[in-house]
């Protein structure tokens, strides 16, 4: 269960919540400054703090059992050293506090904000509001897990109820409870694409995945599905020769919000959805392989983005595709050598069959062109090289507008989603070089992530264009702080900050 997230105006003395977590730096001047503010309000405490070696070292915890009022646990967290405090610190110290809680039993928590004294020279200056929204976005994103699957009595789900950012200062709790309401509205969309991603392909698949679609976005955002007659009428051969090794027939789903601006040129947000990926004829090796299933995170990504741009009411025209197929073996599957025409009537040659994503990607940034799109960003779990090149903890950017990609890389700040942006010299586009077609789908393996970039790049329109290979921070194989192991759920954060800050 998640709790429910609210915001209220107090202080560590007035709240009523079983645990209430309390900020401290590492630095001593201002830790026996803490200790003594909280000496005078809890004067029981001064035992406990007297005979601690607690320095409040990053991400340390200290439980204090005080008597004073009524019974409760305060929850001392270390921010480490005051000067080197960023959002991501204050998240990650969040998490650490609704951890702690839950392993406490409790069923609230309360976290206090920040000394704003030792705040005030700090570069976070007076930016409460995302204050206010990462310290909601660590603690409740820390909670997510998926355990759908468990029978009852081995989900050891959380006691933990309600977590409250409290606020002692009028304008303070102003800007901090605009965070937290941003914050919820992201952490579900976060935590829908979670779900997604965890699912298991005997649950998600092309035709469930479309049904899931129009649950997730509601009534606020248009859902159009194309089925295989449709897909065919399209003449979108990336999306039909990569369906035709599984059963299971392809979808492509469109999302449309704001539709009433239809005239106004949208940004465009594509998702991979490979929903199952064994590679086809190139098969994948056996270790590993039933972690394909998270091979549709970009399109979860950018599903529930849609569904976080509604509920925020973000004064833009969007669209979202989706093309959606598993890749299978069969007697019908593609094979390497054949030859595939594409919606927008340029030819690929397969040389790997385990190359698809771009495939299906080829056909849907085709699609884009027909909306005169002011901008496409394209969200893909792409290539294996991206992984062995950034690892888990930054995403591969692409494109053809730098300023497009110079804010994407200022929002992955912000939300500790980061960008790196790798270069697309000319030089590379010759590695995808066909002898019998326009493109091959494969340049081989030096530089794969962006070789697989310029594949995409021959079936984009004459619009501004983002790629993001989202293949290394989509699936982790070991939780961090509020990332738990398995799907991440990453561009959803990214992707709305981005779209709130756009153009």
């Amino acid at each position: 269960m998640i709790p429910k997230l609210t915001s209220e105006r107090g202080n560590i003395s007035t709240t009523k919540t079983e645990v209430t977590a309390y900020f401290v730096f590492e630095d001593k001047t201002t830790l026996r400054h803490e200790f003594k503010k909280l000496t005078e309000v809890f004067p029981s405490a001064a035992v406990t703090l007297d005979a601690t070696h607690f320095g409040g070292k990053e991400l340390d915890t200290l439980t204090l059992y005080v008597k004073e009022k009524r019974k409760r646990k305060i929850l001392l967290v270390g921010l480490g050293k005051n000067e080197k405090l960023t959002l991501e610190k204050l998240r990650r110290a969040a998490a650490a506090a609704a951890k702690a809680a839950k392993s406490l039993k409790a069923s609230s928590l309360a976290i206090i904000e920040p000394d704003t004294e030792v705040l005030g020279w700090l570069k976070l200056g007076e930016d409460w509001e995302s204050i206010g929204s990462a310290l909601a976005e660590g603690a409740l994103l820390s909670m997510y897990k998926f355990d759908k699957y468990l029978s009852n009595e081995k989900k050891n789900g959380s006691t933990l109820q309600r977590i409250v950012i409290v606020s002692d200062d009028v304008e303070r709790f102003r800007k901090i409870s605009l965070g937290v309401q941003y914050a919820r509205v992201v952490c579900d969309a976060t935590m829908v694409a979670r779900d997604l991603a965890n699912a298991p392909p005997n649950e998600i698949y092309p035709d469930s995945l479309s049904k899931r679609a129009r649950e997730i976005v509601g009534k606020k955002v248009a859902a159009t599905v194309f089925d295989e007659r449709k897909i065919k009428q399209l003449k979108m051969g990336g999306v039909l020769a990569v369906a035709k090794g599984s059963d299971q027939p392809p979808r492509f789903i469109v999302l449309e919000y704001n539709r009433s601006k239809r005239k106004s040129p949208p940004v465009v947000l594509v998702g991979k959805g490979v929903t199952f990926d064994a590679g086809g004829i190139s098969i994948k090796p056996a270790s590993g392989m039933s972690e394909m299933k998270s091979d549709m995170a970009g399109a979860a990504a950018v599903i529930a983005a849609m569904q976080a741009v509604a509920r925020l009411k973000l004064p833009l025209h969007i669209v979202a595709l989706v093309p959606s197929v598993e890749n299978l073996l069969g007697g019908r599957a593609m094979k390497p050598g054949d030859i595939i025409v594409h919606l927008n009537g340029k030819t690929s040659e397969v040389d790997n069959t385990d190359a698809e994503g771009r495939l299906i990607l080829a056909d849907a940034l085709s699609y884009a062109s027909r909306y005169k799109p002011q901008l496409v960003i394209d969200v893909a779990t792409l290539t294996g090289a991206a992984v062995v090149g950034l690892g888990h903890y930054a995403t591969g950017m692409m494109g053809n507008d730098q300023a497009a990609m110079d804010k994407l890389k200022e929002a992955g700040e912000r939300t500790y989603e980061r960008v790196w942006q790798l270069p697309m010299f000319d030089e590379y586009e010759k590695l995808n070089k066909s002898d019998v077609a326009d493109v091959k789908n494969s340049g081989g393996r030096p530089a794969g992530a962006i070789t697989a970039a310029f594949f995409l790049k021959q079936f984009i329109g004459d619009y501004k264009w983002v790629h993001l290979d989202i293949a290394g921070t989509s699936f982790l194989n070991e939780a961090l702080e509020y990332i738990p192991k398995g799907a991440s759920g990453v561009g959803v954060r990214l992707l709305v900050d981005f779209l709130r800050d756009w153009p």
